[in-house]
């Protein structure tokens, strides 16, 4: 379903709680919504559409990727960015790593742990802090 973009800044600086099964469908949600932007979106978490859960989409070129509980573990090479969100009005400078290891739970709550580097790595580290 596609869900409306959540523009309240307190309720997106509340920390997010762990993802369970039962959160299944919020990934399918951040599918639909993130589809739904795709002209002006790469990714978003879940607390983009209302949820406060440690869920994210991540556009991968031909792919959406949903993670389910991300953690960056590694992070090298940093450099500073410019970055807008659906969320906020305007763009933000930040700092990114070129490079960054992810851990995290596919739909089947397998886990996976990968490596990740350049606009991928940027998109995820927006998407988790």
């Amino acid at each position: 379903m596609i869900r409306p973009i959540m523009k309240d800044i307190l309720f997106l600086g509340q920390k997010s709680e762990p993802a369970t099964k039962q959160d299944l469908s919020v990934g399918q949600d951040l599918q639909d919504t993130l589809q739904a932007n795709r002209d002006r979106c790469v990714g978003m978490a879940a607390n983009m559409i209302g949820v406060r859960k440690k869920i994210i989409i991540v556009n991968m070129g031909i792919i959406n990727v949903v993670m389910y509980n991300p953690v960056i573990l590694k992070k090298e090479s940093p450099y500073e960015a410019e970055e807008g969100c659906l969320s906020l009005t305007g763009v933000r400078k930040t700092i990114r790593y070129e490079n960054i290891e992810v851990e995290y739970q596919d739909s089947g709550w397998k886990k996976h742990r990968q490596k990740f580097s350049g606009w991928t790595a940027q998109i995820i580290q927006h998407e988790v802090t």
